[in-house]
């Protein structure tokens, strides 16, 4: 039997992030991938231009459809940008109960635009946060919710600490924003983890962060263990940024296909 993933997120029309980057990533590792549209986003490869939310009634009628219908092995959450979203989200969520929930905390776009309004943050950490099996911050997103500056791996792991005692069982604090490589940290609520990798010279880096949570998400629907999930979605993401495409003017979409597009090619030799 095949196994489902949801992603709950704002849509990207040109491609590379929001629900249109989760989609291509949950197909491309081999499980049936559903959507929840909470904010239709006016963005391409040099920014946000603007953006409409849905209404949170008509968030709560799509949560409805697909947790009525249709069994979800596991959900990804991505942008929410105010309360009314948050609220429903996180009502239906309590109220469904799937046994996986990775949320990707999306306060900026890759533009610095806010996605996230600041007055909806204290909301979001006390409401959304204590669903999440798995929280993916990265290092800003990681210092906000904290309280705590952060500047050393002690440091990620201070607030990863910190992050777990607001409710949320699990924690993946992003790494990508010091220099050098990029090194993650999973902290499970008991243990520490890290999770290497080198880092990829190129600009196209559009999706990241909805890329690796939703990868995340999809191994967990096929029964990985939490640090193995992680670790099969770090190398999905990598060769997904190492092999991205030249599309656009700005930070163009990482290639989420690429695998499948390369077994294609050999096979025809």
């Amino acid at each position: 039997m095949i196994k489902t993933a949801l992603t709950i997120a704002g849509s990207d029309c040109s491609g590379g992030a929001g629900i249109q980057a989760d989609i291509k990533t949950m197909s491309a590792l081999g499980v049936y991938a559903m959507s929840v549209v909470v904010s239709v986003v006016a963005e391409n490869t040099q920014g946000v231009l603007n953006g409409f939310d849905v209404p949170d009634e008509i968030i709560s009628a799509q949560l409805d459809a697909v947790f009525c219908d249709i069994r979800v092995d596991a959900v990804k959450v991505g942008m929410l940008s105010n309360t009314d979203a948050m609220r429903a989200v996180a009502q239906k969520l309590t109220r469904y109960n799937p046994r996986h929930i990775v949320i990707d905390p999306v306060m900026r776009a890759k533009d610095d635009t806010p996605l996230m309004r600041e007055d909806c943050i204290d909301f979001y950490i006390k409401h959304v946060l204590p669903v999440a099996t798995l929280l993916t911050p990265n290092i800003p997103e990681a210092e906000r919710i904290s309280g705590i500056k952060i500047a050393s791996y002690e440091d990620m792991k201070t607030a990863a600490r910190k992050i777990c005692s607001l409710g949320v069982k699990a924690v993946l604090v992003k790494g990508g924003h010091f220099d050098g490589d990029p090194c993650d940290l999973l902290y499970d609520g008991r243990d520490f983890a890290l999770f290497e990798a080198k880092r990829i010279n190129t600009k196209n880096t559009h999706g990241t962060g909805c890329t690796l949570s939703s990868a995340i998400a999809s191994y967990l629907a096929l029964g990985e263990p939490l640090a193995e999930a992680v670790k099969k979605a770090k190398h999905y993401i990598s060769q997904a940024i190492e092999h991205s495409l030249e599309l656009g003017s700005g930070a163009g979409p990482l290639n989420h296909f690429y695998e499948l597009y390369k077994a294609k090619s050999e096979t025809k030799k």
